[in-house]
């Protein structure tokens, strides 16, 4: 009996030891949640499904080929349908009365230490598949991403993980649920790390590459080992074509800063409609219905018109037409409120600017033309990878679906110029602009999460000089020399309120002059209304007081109905603070923490 003790005692300390481990916990976490964002993304797909054929009578992803045989009038109000159901949906229960996708594991990454409230995202999730599955002109992959990090964000704060760990589940869960979408598991790990992530430490990659395998691997026995596109073989007919390719990229950049700048333009426009909020993803609904009752091309993720284009099927009239039609109503889709994502959209857009295109291209040097279909990976690549502001993931995604390296050769030219000339003149991805548009700013990320997780009250100090409203001036002069701060607080003696502060500067005059001494008293000389903080208050705002109003050292009150004073922090305090969790964060990346 004491034996098996003795081994039961010395099993517990080994697990703890390997608990302790941080590297071997995140291999096994990163492995959890690939498993869990892989079956998240087969629900969502499945859901999907439920909702289409609820609403159009199938639940085949062969939209076009189905769509045909239905009744005009379930191809035009079932969008119609779905958009106002979305819209009531979104406006009633989601936070914000706003959809939510990949901009807000963006903000969570860099603003709030990875967290993410579950109900949103299993709200953004169903809302998001109601869209697809009615017909609206969205994507399917931003909402599996936002849904993959909802569940791994879930699972860390559950663990009470620490914000860099919490941060690389997050990327895992995304990781998984792009390499679920694309059966593309590379594209999946480059994606996390380019887009949320932020950074390649080893601490990182390893359990993303762990939970991007798991959620292929998930998928592929469940779908089968099928890429996301049927992409004939397609090859460089000569490298005398890559001029036309990087002319393709500035087409391309072109059409990605039109796409940002036009839903930007369609949200401002709906903001003025004198209708209720829920009410406009109706609207776009309703013109995605008309569209589609001559051109069904234009529902849902549009993945059967992407293939059909990359086998040549379309002539250049209809493919430029199903453009317009395509960017327009996605534009008007997004903008307007709809739940769901961007990437399917911009694939399609790409994939038809690049086979019209290449069929122009084709005719000018017909002995030096790879095909449309070439044009048309190049061009989903360059559209995709501009917009989505993910070059690199985005060359990776097409190299794994077409596993052509020369075509990939193209694909990079194509994406390179895009992008550039894309944040040469917008400045930003399409993701950052929401956030922008929200008021969000992501610049200084990290810097501003690490101030924002630390409260005023932790660092504030109460060795402070606080004098009357009626003490006479020989008294205050009195009590400025003598604090070593050069500063008092001027409180009500009533309840401790503050009033206002007194510096030397603030005594002009009066500072050598004793002519006015029994006229003035610390209320008429204070500067009344300064600045000050509430002890609540985060050290991001603390930083931005601090700065604004020019001085090193602010008042800390108990709370601003109050006003009560109960400290005041330092400027240098507030740096102090931050660089030391800048070094546990970095600690924590290095593996230390």
């Amino acid at each position: 009996m004491a034996s098996l003790r003795q081994t039961l005692s010395s099993t517990a300390t080994a697990f703890g030891r390997v608990l302790r481990h941080r590297q071997l916990v995140l291999f096994v976490l990163g492995l959890l949640v690939g498993v869990i964002a892989a079956f998240a993304a087969v629900g969502f797909r499945e859901a999907i499904g439920l909702f289409q054929r609820l609403a159009l009578g199938f639940d085949s992803e062969r939209v076009v080929t189905f769509a045909a045989a239905q009744p005009w009038w379930r191809i035009l109000l079932a969008p119609v349908a779905g958009g106002l159901l979305v819209g009531l949906f979104i406006h009633y229960v989601m936070p914000g009365r706003r959809p939510q996708g990949v901009p807000h594991v963006m903000e969570a990454t860099a603003l709030q230490s990875g967290r993410m409230d579950i109900r949103a995202g299993l709200g953004a999730a169903l809302a998001s598949a109601a869209s697809i599955g009615f017909g609206a002109s969205v994507g399917r992959e931003g909402p599996v991403v936002h849904l993959g990090a909802s569940l791994s964000s879930w699972l860390a704060q559950r663990l009470h993980l620490s914000r860099g760990l919490t941060v690389t589940l997050l990327g895992c869960g995304v990781a998984a649920a792009i390499a679920a979408s694309f059966n593309a598991p590379i594209a999946g790990v480059f994606f996390a790390l380019e887009v949320v992530v932020g950074h390649y430490a080893l601490s990182s990659f390893a359990p993303i590459v762990i939970a991007s395998v798991a959620g292929t691997i998930i998928t592929r026995l469940y779908y089968g080992n099928f890429p996301a596109f049927a992409i004939p073989p397609r090859t460089i007919a000569s490298f005398l074509e890559f001029p036309a390719f990087a002319l393709l990229g500035i087409v391309c950049a072109v059409l990605a800063i039109a796409f940002i700048k036009g839903t930007a333009l369609v949200e401002d426009g709906m903001k003025r409609v004198p209708l209720p909020v829920w009410v406009k993803p109706g609207i776009a609904g309703l013109a995605v219905g008309l569209a589609a009752l001559w051109y069904p091309h234009v529902l849902g993720v549009g993945y059967e018109t992407t293939d059909a284009v990359l086998a040549e099927s379309f002539t250049l009239g209809t493919l430029l037409v199903l453009l317009v039609l395509k960017f327009g109503l996605s534009a008007l889709c997004l903008g307007s409120g709809t739940a769901g994502g961007v990437f399917s959209p911009t694939l399609v857009i790409g994939a038809l600017a690049g086979a019209a295109f290449g069929i122009v291209a084709g005719r000018v040097f017909p002995e030096l033309s790879s095909g449309p279909g070439a044009y048309a990976i190049v061009g989903m690549g360059a559209v995709a990878g501009a917009v989505l502001g993910a070059p690199i993931s985005t060359i990776l995604i097409i190299f794994e679906l077409t596993g052509n390296f020369t075509l990939t050769i193209a694909v990079m030219i194509g994406v390179v110029i895009a992008s550039v000339i894309t944040q040469q003149v917008v400045g930003r991805s399409f993701f950052v602009a929401q956030l922008e548009r929200r008021g969000i700013s992501l610049a200084g990320g990290r810097e501003t999460s690490l101030l924002r997780s630390r409260r005023v009250a932790d660092i504030m100090r109460s060795d402070f000089e606080q004098v009357s409203l009626d003490l006479r001036l020989p008294a205050v002069r009195a009590r400025l020399q003598a604090d070593p701060h050069g500063e008092l607080f001027v409180v009500d003696p009533a309840d401790g309120s503050l009033k206002g502060t007194i510096t030397l500067h603030d005594l002009g005059a009066s500072a050598f002059d004793t002519a006015r001494d029994n006229e003035l008293s610390a209320a008429t000389v204070a500067r009344l209304k300064p600045p000050m903080l509430p002890r609540d208050a985060d050290l991001e705002e603390a930083r931005r007081v601090i700065e604004t109003a020019g001085e090193s050292q602010i008042g800390v009150v108990e709370d601003a109905e109050s006003m009560r004073l109960v400290g005041y922090v330092r400027e240098r305090d507030v740096m102090q603070a931050y660089n030391t969790a800048l070094m546990q964060a970095r600690a924590e990346e290095r593996g230390e923490g």
